[in-house]
């Protein structure tokens, strides 16, 4: 082979490799960003690119995608000294991938550290029950509050997403320890209530029992002495009326005596006539 030959062929094989390297083909969904001499120089997008080879290089290959970001769990403290634990995702898009490779060393590692350092602000904040129940409130605050940080890399924040967001083992046993003390006490109250009604209605009951037994005792009373004054007025002096009205009533005392358990013995005077003559004698005085 003559030196015409070689030269030939090694021109011919530059050639290839300089074509090789100054064609570049971007899929869909990507952006290239080129340097020239380390410098950066421009982005190339999808489709069939040419650069200048040995002087341009594709320094970064970036995704045009949507990115989903995990923001790892991490223990936040509310206003009122609870613990919680919270985690979060977020959806990102970079539409300017040079800002985002020259603009800050590990844009998802600081997008993360932001959303988590974020979070933590807004959730210390706000006390438990508000933050358990805000999830809402909390994805708007976080979003609004990151979106113009992170502009700044070329990267526009989709929407972040609370996915959990609950209270620590040791504040979850202290809820419920609370929750079911909480409990106990509304059952003691509700049980000394209904024991308190059930005693004041059993006392006005006794109190309306007493007031009716008393009622009924004048009423008794007032019969008696009306019926005794008929009776005096009627007898003008004869006793043997009298006589029979009272030992009635004396024979229905004795029988009242004789129910009591405790009744054993019963003393009758011995003269029953005798003794109605003398009460006569002194309702006559």
């Amino acid at each position: 082979m003559d030196n015409v030959t070689i030269i030939t062929v090694v021109f011919v094989g530059v050639v290839m490799i300089t074509l090789f390297l100054g064609v570049r083909t971007v899929p869909q969904g990507s952006k290239h960003v080129v340097q020239r001499l380390g410098k950066y120089h421009r982005t190339l997008g999808p489709g069939l690119n040419i650069i200048f080879p040995y002087f341009d290089s594709v320094a970064y290959k970036i995704t045009t995608k949507d990115i989903v970001l995990d923001i790892p769990s991490q223990e936040v403290i509310t206003r009122d000294n609870a613990v919680i634990i919270a985690n979060a995702v977020a959806y990102i898009n970079i539409v300017s991938p040079e800002k985002a490779v020259y603009g800050v060393e590990d844009y998802a590692l600081a997008i993360q550290t932001l959303v988590q350092t974020s979070l933590r602000a807004i959730v210390g904040e706000m006390d438990l029950d508000d933050a358990l129940s805000s999830r809402e409130k909390i994805k708007v605050t976080l979003k609004t509050s990151i979106s113009d940080d992170i502009a700044d890399w070329g990267i526009t924040l989709k929407t972040v997403e609370i996915q959990d967001i609950n209270p620590s083992g040791t504040m979850q046993k202290a809820m419920e320890e609370q929750a079911a003390a909480e409990r106990q006490r509304r059952a003691t109250v509700t049980r000394a209530e209904g024991e308190k009604s059930a005693a004041i209605l059993e006392a006005d009951g006794r109190l309306e029992a007493s007031k009716r037994d008393a009622q009924a005792q004048v009423v008794l009373a007032e019969a008696s002495k009306q019926a005794i004054i008929k009776v005096t007025e009627a007898l003008k002096g004869q006793e043997l009326p009298a006589m029979f009205l009272l030992g009635q009533k004396y024979v229905a005392a004795i029988e009242e005596i004789s129910k009591s358990e405790n009744g054993k013995i019963v003393l009758l005077p011995a003269d029953i006539p005798a003794a109605v003559r003398g009460v006569m004698s002194t309702l006559g005085k």
